[in-house]
C-alpha cells in the first residue's frame, strides 16, 4: 500500500501535513544554526524519542517537571517538519533540535558554527523490525503486512529518509570532530547511566549524582512508556492505529532475532558487509 510522500533532494519523507517542500527548504537551506544548538540526529527508529527525553532531563538538571508537562516534540522539535520554522526560528538558546536528515541536507550555516551533534546508531536489523511495526500503525507510511516483504523496502533508498547505509556513512564523516558524539542504542540499553554521563560531559553540563540518577530513572523504557507526554498515546487513531501496536514498543536490543529467518539474515548480512566494508561498527551494534 502506497502512502503520501514528499520527494526532496534524493530522499522520501512523509507528506500529509508532516513535511512540505517549504518546511524542507527552510530546514536544509534557510535555517540559521547557532553555536550553542544541540542536534539530536538519528535514522528513524534508532532512539530519537529516547534522546529527546534524555536531553530534556539533562537541560532541566534532572527535574522531571518539563517532561511531564510538555510533549517531546515540543521540547526537542524536528527542524524539517512543517512546524520547524515556528518552533525553532525564535526559540531562546540553547536550542535542542531533532532531525532525521542525512548529513548532506543539513543547512550550510551549520558548517560555520560550533553546534553540537549527537548521532545515535542502532543495529540496522533492529531498526528494520521497529520500522516495520511502526509502518503497520502509522497511516502515513507505506505498509507491507508480511515482514519478509518489508525487508527489501528497508534495504532500498525508497525507505523514508533514504538508505540507512548512506545515512550512517554520511554522518560518520564527522566522527573525528570535537562537536560530534557518536552513541550506540545497543550500548545505551546495556549502560544507560554511563551514556548519560558521557552526554553530559560532551555538552559541558555538570550534573551531580542525584540529578544523573533522575535522568536515568525518568528516561527508562517503562517511565517513557507510561509518560503521556512522550509515548504518543494522544495521537489520534486515524494517524497511529493503536490497535496495531504502540509507539514505544519494546526498547530492547536484538529483537531482530525473533523475526529474521536464517536465510533472510544471511542475505541482509551480505548486503550490509558490502555496503559497510570500509566502516567498522563492531563495538556499536
Amino acid at each position: 500500500m502506497a502512502a503520501g510522500y514528499v520527494e526532496y533532494e534524493g530522499i522520501r519523507v512523509p507528506g500529509e501535513g508532516y513535511h512540505t517542500l517549504e518546511s524542507l527548504t527552510f530546514a536544509t537551506k534557510e535555517f540559521q544554526v547557532r553555536d550553542d544548538d544541540v542536534f539530536n540526529v538519528t535514522f528513524p527508529k534508532s532512539g530519537t524519542t529516547w534522546m529527546q527525553e534524555i536531553l530534556s532531563l539533562i537541560y532541566s538538571n534532572g527535574d522531571p517537571t518539563t517532561i511531564k508537562t510538555e510533549f517531546s516534540w515540543d521540547r526537542v522539535p524536528w527542524i524539517e517538519q512543517h512546524r520547524g520554522r515556528s518552533d525553532l526560528e525564535h526559540r531562546p538558546s540553547p536550542r535542542l533540535i531533532t532531525t532525521h536528515l542525512p548529513r548532506y541536507l543539513i543547512p550550510p550555516s551549520f558548517n560555520n558554527t560550533k553546534a553540537k551533534v549527537i548521532y545515535t546508531i542502532r543495529n540496522p536489523k533492529d531498526v528494520c523490525v521497529s520500522l516495520y511495526h511502526f509502518s503497520l500503525m502509522a497511516s502515513f507510511l507505506e505498509k507491507h503486512e508480511e515482514f519478509q516483504d518489508f525487508i527489501p523496502l528497508f534495504l532500498s533508498n525508497k525507505i523514508l529518509f533514504g538508505s540507512w547505509f548512506d545515512h550512517v556513512k554520511g554522518w560518520l564523516t564527522m566522527k573525528d570532530q570535537p562537536n560530534f558524539l557518536l552513541l550506540s542504542y545497543d550500548n545505551m540499553v546495556k549502560d544507560l547511566r554511563g551514556n548519560v554521563v558521557k552526554i553530559c560531559k560532551f555538552l559541558g553540563k555538570e550534573l551531580d549524582d542525584a540529578a544523573i540518577d533522575s535522568v536515568v530513572e525518568h528516561s527508562s523504557f517503562q517511565a517513557m512508556k507510561d509518560n503521556v507526554m512522550s509515548n504518543y498515546s494522544v495521537v489520534p487513531n486515524e494517524i497511529f492505529d493503536k490497535a496495531r501496536g504502540s509507539f514505544i514498543r519494546k526498547g530492547v536490543s536484538g529483537d531482530h532475532k525473533n523475526y529474521f529467518t536464517p536465510a533472510q539474515e544471511e542475505e541482509f548480512d551480505r548486503i550490509y558487509n558490502e555496503s559497510m566494508k570500509d566502516v567498522d561498527l563492531s563495538t556499536l551494534i
